[in-house]
Order: structure tokens, then sequence, then C-alpha cells
């Protein structure tokens, strides 16, 4: 291949890209937003049991309390201490 071939399939490439990137920008950061809340939550739900364990309190630590607690945050901490108090 001549180098004026390379450079246009680079730009392709690149304008390909642009508009890969313009087309899932809101979702992947949607994504990327509830990837990170989980694992913030998941490690809450750790420090919770870490902490709780002196006075008695333990929730379980699984993915679906972690997703919970990424989604609603600090609350979601709450929604489950008092969902496991009611159940």
């Amino acid at each position: 291949m001549s180098t004026i071939e390379l450079v246009g399939i680079a730009i392709i490439l690149l304008v390909l890209l642009v508009i890969f990137i313009k087309i899932f920008k809101k979702p992947l950061k949607l994504l990327l937003k509830l990837v990170f809340n989980t694992i913030g939550g998941f490690i809450a739900l750790i420090v919770v049991n870490f902490l709780g364990s002196f006075i008695g309190i333990s929730i379980g630590v699984n993915w679906i309390n972690a997703i919970i607690v990424g989604i609603f945050g600090l609350p979601g901490v709450g929604l489950l201490l008092i969902l496991q108090l009611v159940l």
C-alpha cells in the first residue's frame, strides 16, 4: 500500500471513531457511572460489615446489594438495613 492509501484509511477510521463516540457517549457515560457506583457500593458494604460487626449489624456482600447501594448511594445502605430488619 502506498502512503496516500494508508493516510486515507487512517482518516476514515478516525471519522468512524468520532461518530462512534458521539453516538454512544451518553450510554457509555451512564454505564461507567453505574460501574463506579457499584464498586463504591461494594466498598461501602464491606465497611458497614466491618464496623457493624462491633454492634451486631451485617449486610451480605454480593453484587445485588452492591448495585442497590451503587444506584441509591448511602441511602441504599439504609434501605438494605431496614429491609434486613423488616424481613
